[in-house]
């Protein structure tokens, strides 16, 4: 019998780096833009770099580093993806999501995606982060097509709590503790690298997504289906097309990103913590 290619793909990407890993984490967290300097108020207690690794697909983003970095933080094993890498750079979805299920490999159980989001709701501003509760993922192609790695997860896999419900109570609970109010709602998924029209935005917003990006709802599909505990934050860089009289840059959700960027860092650390104390 012949193994699934997907499957065996990632396990020449795992035993390329098998020796390198320093522990099992217990949470793998995804960095998004504007926020992979994270990793730099923790001890590196190991990095491996994507090129190290033996067909890994690489981002080509500016701002996205590309490593994975091994650290504790507040004492909870993590391992760190600095640099995702995004369906509109060109790869099949099975390598943007090859990351994913290369850090389940490795040990990890919880996965922490954060994202720069354009706000889709009216009620949303630029500097909000928004709890992901659910997901739209139906405009890009689903990772889970193709033959089934059994290995992974089952062929249909049930997708009605992709976002674990304690931790997003974990989340609420940390923002409480710094004092900010957090934003809940649905996260939208397109393809990029295009910024929306004001009409895919306007449809968006019937379709009930309160912001919409280009990464993370993939990789929590490929996710769910391998078993991992899954949360997500959305940090609004900015309210999407046609909402305010002024035209999208990179630049702005860089901007964004970096002003918000402490608070987000003492958000996720929080929630870390808290994810460690079960």
């Amino acid at each position: 019998m012949t193994m699934n290619p997907v499957y065996e793909k990632l396990n020449r990407c795992y035993e390329s780096i098998r020796e390198k890993i320093p522990f099992a984490p217990e949470v793998a967290l995804i960095l998004g833009s504007g926020l992979g300097d994270y990793a730099d108020g923790f001890a590196e207690e190991g990095t491996i770099d994507y090129h190290e690794i033996e067909g890994f697909p690489v981002s080509t983003v500016p701002g996205h580093k590309g490593r994975f970095i091994f650290t504790h933080v507040e004492g909870v094993p993590v391992v760190m993806m600095q640099g995702r890498v995004h369906y509109y750079e060109g790869y099949p979805m099975s390598d943007v999501v090859l990351p994913t299920r290369l850090m389940k490999l490795m040990g990890a159980k919880v996965l922490f995606l954060t994202n720069a989001a354009g706000g889709v709701n009216y009620d949303f501003s630029a500097g909000d982060f928004m709890m992901i509760k659910d997901q739209i993922s139906c405009f890009v192609p689903s990772p889970l097509l193709g033959p089934n790695a059994e290995e992974l997860g089952p062929r249909f896999a049930d997708m009605s709590h992709i976002y674990d419900e304690t931790l997003q109570q974990k989340i609420r609970d940390s923002a409480a503790e710094m004092g900010i109010q957090i934003q809940e709602g649905v996260y939208l998924q397109l393809t990029g690298p295009a910024y929306e029209s004001p009409a895919e935005v306007r449809m968006c917003r019937i379709l009930g997504a309160d912001a919409v990006g280009m990464s993370t709802a993939c990789e929590a599909v490929a996710a769910n289906h391998m078993g991992y505990k899954i949360c997500g934050i959305s940090c609004i860089s900015n309210l999407a097309c046609g909402m305010t009289e002024q035209p999208l840059s990179h630049k702005e959700v860089q901007e964004t990103a970096d002003r918000v960027a402490p608070l987000f860092k003492e958000l996720v650390t929080k929630t870390i913590k808290k994810i460690g104390q079960r």
